[in-house]
């Protein structure tokens, strides 16, 4: 692919109305998956045109473009990002980043179904950690909560992407009757493995079979569950998300918290999202955003797409309003998690 041209920082960080610096990117490199999450889209999906879609190319010009601007972590997401064709080029390119000391970070979050096949060249790239989302340990519930998920084929992506030097967070969406009997020996089984764990509150993001309140797992009530049975010690660990971390002293590992239901982790936002389409979403739960493909393909010079960029960001919310109750059947937000980026 051809390389956009790297230029050097001209711009000042990029600042939202609250004061907030914005450093991390996530972007969404693909809205297909090879699961479906029954807490994240419907059996039956209708995909966007090939058309739509970024060129690997573009995305390679956008990402940079807020690199040159200041962001120092970008994680690629999707849909499942590896399932995106030839995605091995995007990360090759935007590895020079890392080379340059631009980018402190180039990750991606992973279902790990493909891991197998790309952990080394990940590596190579200067992936240094994965983020894996495994919701349990249970071959026959892996497979009715992601519907067409093979968890032997997840466990032994991890393995490649530990016999390739990748560290690896394991992400875990708590489901209420689902998974919450299993969320011990999670615990267990990720730190016996050096693994850390995130729990992760379900959010009401896009239309799907399921009523969410059905699904949906306080992790406050988790905490205190867990606290009955292990030893928390809150610990200023970050990894540049919104995830709050404890220390189990029975087990000398990490456990992150995602609470963007019980607890609004909005006072310290550092990110944005980037669809595949070059939708700018400044906030996860707020339908506002930016179209970034139309000054991207207006001109081969990058001063509309950084106008677009800084335009957008002025108006960067101060959080969102994520909301689940029987009284409120339809999601705060219509989109589909694999349409933002995860």
């Amino acid at each position: 692919m051809t390389i956009a041209a790297d230029r050097t920082p001209t711009s000042p960080a990029l600042i939202d109305p609250f004061g907030r610096t914005v450093s991390y990117l996530r972007v969404s490199v693909t809205d297909r998956c090879d699961f479906r999450c029954v807490y994240c889209m419907a059996e039956d999906m209708t995909f966007l045109p090939k058309r739509d879609i970024l060129t690997l190319e573009e995305l390679d010009r956008l990402c940079s473009a807020f690199v040159r601007k200041g962001v120092r972590r970008l994680r690629l997401t999707g849909g499942e990002p590896l399932v995106r064709r030839d995605i091995m080029q995007l990360f090759r390119s935007l590895s020079r980043h890392l080379d340059s000391g631009a980018l402190e970070e180039l990750t991606l979050t992973t279902n790990g179904s493909q891991l197998g096949r790309y952990a080394a060249e990940l590596a190579a790239c200067g992936v240094r950690r994965v983020n894996v989302s495994i919701d349990t340990l249970d071959p026959v519930k892996f497979r009715r909560i992601t519907r067409w998920g093979d968890l032997s084929k997840v466990l032994a992506g991890i393995d490649a992407a530990e016999k390739a030097g990748l560290g690896v967070k394991v992400n875990a969406v708590a489901l209420k009757g689902v998974n919450e009997d299993e969320i011990e020996p999670m615990i267990r089984w990720a730190h016996d493995r050096g693994f850390d764990l995130t729990l992760i509150e379900t959010m009401p993001l896009g239309e799907i079979e399921q009523d969410r309140t059905d699904q949906y797992l306080p992790l406050s009530r988790v905490r205190a569950d867990l606290m009955d049975r292990f030893t928390l010690t809150d610990i200023p660990y970050k990894t540049g998300g919104p995830a709050r971390y404890v220390r189990v002293e029975e087990t000398g590992g990490r456990l992150g918290f995602i609470t963007p239901m019980t607890h609004n982790f909005c006072e310290s936002c550092n990110r944005v999202r980037v669809t595949c389409t070059g939708t700018l979403y400044m906030c996860l739960g707020q339908e506002d955003a930016a179209d970034l493909r139309a000054p991207l393909r207006a001109s081969e010079s990058d001063h509309l797409i950084d106008a677009a960029i800084d335009e957008a960001i002025g108006r960067k919310p101060k959080g969102h309003d994520f909301v689940i109750d029987r009284e409120r059947a339809a999601p705060a937000v219509h989109r589909h998690m694999s349409v933002t980026g995860g």
